[in-house]
């Protein structure tokens, strides 16, 4: 049976109660809401609850943590974020852009503390007014692209790739200025491109239908969590096409694509809950707490698509490597957890 770590609606973590010198710990409701269900974001949530865990069990301290799934519907994400207001959470957590943004908007005049991860662009979305100094009752975490990396990785393992296909939704916010980056960056270079994009995964196939009939060398998808959900749908048709998908995310590799690169999802979630205790347990002010960036330099290469594709999987990492912090291997798969059975 496949083991599901977020099958439920609300997930309560109860630390430890006592600790040496202490009598009584202190109580924290925390409300997190994920935007969709997709092996990125779910691991956010999974090291999130994790590591409150751990530090509840450190400090003497009891995290309530109740946990939901909108699945990009906007009115759900509604409810719940009033649901949150209502159990009177001490704290919010908006995992992608879309809930962070609503999450703002709903405490705007109160004194709840919001804590957003995974937002790609925290200052072009209107949420924080600086990465430094958020200057608002939140802050988080980003998972920002450096498309540049991911573009020179297209040329490294195939020079002579003359036109790439763009695909991405144009009502994700966290793809807006990665796209343009990657536009930018080809015109540079004076190389074609086609953009395909789609807001749901029927959309997504007949866009990357489109793509194959295009013609492209290779396929670029920033941190897209319409296309991330659609992946599994869409891979096989770029693979026997010999198309390599690039992306901008280890769990789009898990899902199916050629490549995923950039931040460490787990790392991410683990990083949101240090700022979650932070806050609550020191008493740091989110306005001033500068939103945290991470290292983009890991490669996850999916092995059977490599395969698939007709290229060889040392040569691929041989050719990553310079432009790497690591290099990675992985197999496709529905989820993370399912590697780890």
């Amino acid at each position: 049976m496949k083991k599901r770590i977020l099958a439920c609606a609300s997930v309560t973590v109860i630390a430890s109660m006592m600790m040496a010198n202490t009598v009584m710990a202190d109580d924290f409701k925390v409300g997190i809401c994920n935007y969709v269900d997709d092996a990125s974001l779910n691991q956010i949530v999974e090291n999130i609850q994790n590591r409150l865990e751990e530090i509840g069990e450190e400090q003497g301290v009891t995290f309530e943590v109740s946990y939901d799934n909108c699945n990009a519907d906007a009115s759900v994400m509604d409810q719940i974020i009033s649901d949150f207001q209502a159990d009177g959470v001490d704290l919010m957590v908006g995992v992608a852009t879309p809930v962070a943004m609503r999450m703002q908007a709903a405490t705007e005049g109160t004194d709840t503390p919001v804590i957003f991860s995974a937002v790609s662009d925290p200052v072009g979305s209107g949420i924080v007014e600086s990465m430094e100094a958020p200057g608002a009752n939140l802050t988080g975490t980003s998972d920002y692209l450096d498309t540049a990396s991911i573009m020179n990785l297209i040329f490294a393992a195939d020079p002579d790739a003359d036109k790439i296909g763009l695909l991405y939704d144009l009502g994700q916010d966290s793809s807006t200025g990665a796209i343009e980056a990657a536009k930018a960056y080809l015109d540079e270079k004076g190389i074609e491109y086609v953009e395909r994009t789609g807001t749901t995964t029927d959309e997504v196939q007949l866009a990357a239908e489109a793509l194959v009939a295009d013609g492209v060398d290779a396929v670029f998808t920033p941190t897209d969590n319409t296309i991330m959900t659609a992946e599994l749908s869409i891979y096989e048709t770029f693979a026997e096409a010999g198309i390599p998908h690039y992306t901008g995310a280890d769990s789009f590799a898990l899902n199916g694509a050629f490549v995923g690169y950039g931040v460490d999802y787990a790392n991410l979630g683990v990083e949101t809950a240090d700022m979650i205790a932070d806050i609550l347990i020191n008493g740091a002010d989110p306005a001033e707490t500068p939103v945290k960036t991470f290292d983009n330099g890991t490669a996850t290469v999916n092995a059977e698509i490599c395969e698939a594709l007709g290229l060889d999987l040392e040569t691929i990492k041989e050719a990553f490597a310079p432009l790497c912090t690591q290099v990675n291997e992985i197999i496709t798969a529905e989820s993370f957890d399912e590697l780890e059975q």
